[in-house]
């Protein structure tokens, strides 16, 4: 719930008195006297989801721009008159709990940081990233999100575009740019800098670490990330609940995207680079969009009714880029999608040829114990080029045919070159 108090201009304190009342809201009016053009201050509590309607009727009871409103929490509020104004809030369900327009900027504004605080927030959690990609480590990468500053420039831009607010729009947008320039940077730096300080071991291949290997090749499902991760940002904003973290929702689809940049930069690892960039510019584009579509469909418009057209006009046209920007480098998450289809339907085929043949009454004593696919590492291509099958054999046994007819049974299932090794593990059983 929120605590309203408004300065009422000279002349206006009537009509606002009777736009309260006619919105069945208790208030307590108090003189004015610093001797300016107010004569009365006005102060009431309201449903958090009522704020929206009664600054529109204080408006239009003549309640000018110029007039002082302020909006605080309020903790409680004990009163039979405000559990009836607040039951017919609630029943209301068009209005859910989000917040006015006019606390909406505001906290879009607030969640935006200095220029300052931000470039060191930024370049902090993407050192942080940095290091846990290259450490392999998930709890490392996790923790350098919860300080990434992210989510109020993702937001001030797809606020600042359906009120209108250039201002806010440009800033939103200027920041994240910087954001992902610096992330990008400042881990390229950092990765460096480690390299050839032998922090990490000599000879390191980054390709080995899974948490840098699962950014190289990134398919549809980080789409869904992104976009999800607009969605629960966009819907804190509004409704006022706390978005610290959600703000790691959005640090998940940006900063180890953009350290994964740099480390692919520092280790010469082309295919790296470009496949962790073009998540990163997914990423930030479906958050924006996910952010621009909440927001209007939720009914947030410009304050001015002449405003909402030209509102509504840069919506279609911001909204119509980024998405046009998604669906062309999408054209690269589905051509992963599609070969990561294709490797899986193509392993399980070599999976079931093997235990077809192991299966013969000759090979009763060996068991398939494991099978490793080593594939070439292209961006979008990805053919398997070793096969390395591992079967258990009783101590002393000798399969001398063995090798040459799983070899031919993989070559019969695959449309493509295969090499294929197998190793043998003597294994015995008690009794």
């Amino acid at each position: 719930m929120r605590l309203v108090q408004a300065t009422v201009p000279t002349g206006k304190r009537e009509a606002v008195l009777d736009a309260l009342d006619d919105e069945g809201i208790d208030y307590v009016v108090s003189d004015e006297t610093s001797g300016r053009d107010y004569n009365a201050v006005v102060h009431f509590p309201i449903p958090t989801e009522g704020v929206e309607d009664a600054l529109e009727a204080l408006r239009s009871a003549g309640l000018s721009e110029d007039s002082y409103t302020v909006v605080l929490s309020a903790e409680t509020v004990v009163s039979r008159h405000f559990d009836d104004l607040e039951e017919r809030y609630t029943e209301k369900e068009e209005n859910g709990d989000k917040i006015a327009r006019e606390e909406l900027v505001a906290r879009a504004k607030d969640l935006a940081p200095s220029r300052r605080t931000y470039v060191v927030m930024t370049l902090v959690s993407t050192i942080i990233a940095t290091a846990g990609l290259l450490l392999d480590s998930p709890a490392t990468v996790v923790g350098s999100m919860v300080i990434a500053p992210l989510l109020g420039p993702a937001m001030s831009a797809s606020v600042g575009t359906v009120v209108d607010d250039e201002d806010l729009f440009r800033r939103g947008v200027y920041l994240q740019m910087v954001g992902v320039v610096l992330a990008v940077v400042g881990a390229a730096a950092f990765a460096f800098f480690v390299k050839f300080t032998n922090v990490v071991p000599p000879g390191l291949d980054v390709l080995t670490l899974s948490e840098v290997s699962e950014r190289l090749r990134p398919d549809f499902l980080s789409l869904v990330v992104a976009l999800g991760a607009g969605v629960a940002g966009v819907f804190s904003l509004m409704t006022g609940v706390s978005s610290a973290l959600v703000g790691v929702a959005i640090a998940v689809a940006l900063i180890p995207p953009a350290a994964s940049v740099g480390i692919g930069i520092a280790w010469g690892v082309p295919t790296l680079a470009v496949g962790s960039g073009v998540l990163v510019m997914v990423n930030v584009l479906s958050i924006n969009l996910a952010a621009l579509v909440v927001l209007w469909y939720s009914g947030y418009r410009p304050q001015r009714f002449f405003e909402i057209g030209q509102a509504r006009s840069a919506l279609l046209k911001r909204g119509a880029a980024l998405a046009v920007a998604i669906v062309v480098l999408s054209a690269f998450l589905g051509g992963v999608t599609y070969t990561s289809y294709q490797s899986a339907t193509e392993e399980q085929a070599i999976n079931d040829a093997l235990s077809d043949v192991l299966s013969q009454p000759q090979y009763e004593d060996a068991a398939l114990l494991d099978t490793r696919y080593e594939y070439e590492q292209g961006l979008i291509q990805r053919e398997s080029q070793l096969v390395v099958v591992t079967v258990g054999v009783p101590p002393g046994a000798d399969y001398p045919e063995l090798y040459d007819r799983l070899n031919e049974r993989v070559a019969a299932t695959t449309d493509h070159d295969v090499e294929l090794e197998v190793r043998y593990v003597y294994r015995q059983r008690p009794g």
